[in-house]
């Protein structure tokens, strides 16, 4: 697993890169292959760091953010964190995930959720629109996302609101 730390408003010791390094590759590397990326993204803010910990691996993105008063332990909680979304999620990730991933690591653990319920489906009408319109209709219909044409390059992007009240938008890649 290849890893990338990234740091706001504060200084990494090289201490806390081995420490990263240590704990993602002995909790991590057996649901993940050699190709797997790792990105950390840790800031201060007041006297909590917040740690970003995002995995990407064969397509999946895993994705945990958590704040503490000291940036090991704010790891150790997003380790954990993608564990518990991968044990929620294992039949589903089974195919995605290394071959030998599964095997006697969660026979105990009971599956919380093997099937989701799609209970609505709705169709409406894309129309073209710039990032901030799409924040304010959304806004207006008190929704936490809006899927909108984006004016500009006519793709269809979602924006959505942040745990922390930022906003953000997915787009397609174009790769």
């Amino acid at each position: 697993m290849t890893m990338q730390i990234t740091a706001k408003k504060m200084q990494i010791n090289q201490s806390f890169t081995e420490y990263a390094e240590e704990r993602l590759s002995s909790k991590l590397d057996k649901f993940f292959g050699d190709n797997a990326n790792a990105k950390l993204t840790l800031s201060a803010e007041k006297n909590r760091i917040i740690l970003e910990l995002t995995v990407t691996y064969d397509g999946m993105i895993f994705r945990a953010e958590q704040s503490a008063e000291d940036k090991n332990a704010a790891l150790d909680a997003c380790i954990d964190k993608i564990i518990r979304q991968i044990r929620r999620n294992k039949t589903k990730l089974a195919k995605q995930l290394r071959d030998d991933t599964f095997t006697d690591k969660f026979e105990s653990a009971e599956d919380e959720q093997t099937d989701y319920t799609v209970i609505r489906r709705k169709k409406f009408e894309l129309r073209p629109m710039s990032v901030d319109e799409a924040i304010l209709q959304m806004n207006m219909l008190g929704h936490s996302f809006f899927m909108f044409k984006n004016a500009e390059s006519g793709d269809v992007n979602v924006v959505y609101k942040r745990s922390d009240e930022n906003y953000a938008v997915l787009e397609p890649s174009k790769d």
